[in-house]
């Protein structure tokens, strides 16, 4: 099992660049695939981002191709994910999420507790 806290979020203005992070504990950290989901008011969670064991293996919603970029450190245990020419709809509660298997865009069983993306026009 892992447990994963979210940090990084925060109030910006459009245009501006976020960097979240997600802090996994455990040592198995290595052996999940990662993502990123996330959920506006009044709307259902959306996948985001995802990234395999190694890295290797990418994939991104349509909605922030070209502008966000995900990754991870093994070593620290860390997954990121850098969000650049931020939009007002990308305003959201932001989710770390871990999985098993590497089926993004669909999500594992594993969830952070979220952190609170704003990005004002």
């Amino acid at each position: 099992q892992v447990q994963l806290i979210e940090s990084g979020g925060g109030l910006v203005q459009a245009g501006g660049s976020l960097r979240l992070s997600c802090a996994a504990s455990g040592r198995t950290f290595s052996t999940y695939a990662m993502g990123w989901f996330r959920q506006a008011p009044g709307k259902e969670r959306e996948f985001v981002a995802a990234i395999s064991w190694r890295g290797s293996i990418t994939r991104y919603a349509d909605s922030v191709k070209g502008r966000f970029t995900i990754s991870r450190d093994n070593a620290k245990n860390t997954m990121y994910l850098q969000m650049n020419s931020l939009k007002p709809e990308d305003t959201a509660v932001y989710y770390c999420n871990a999985d098993q298997i590497f089926r993004a865009p669909r999500a594992g069983d594993y969830w952070g507790q979220g952190t609170q993306v704003t990005v004002s026009s």
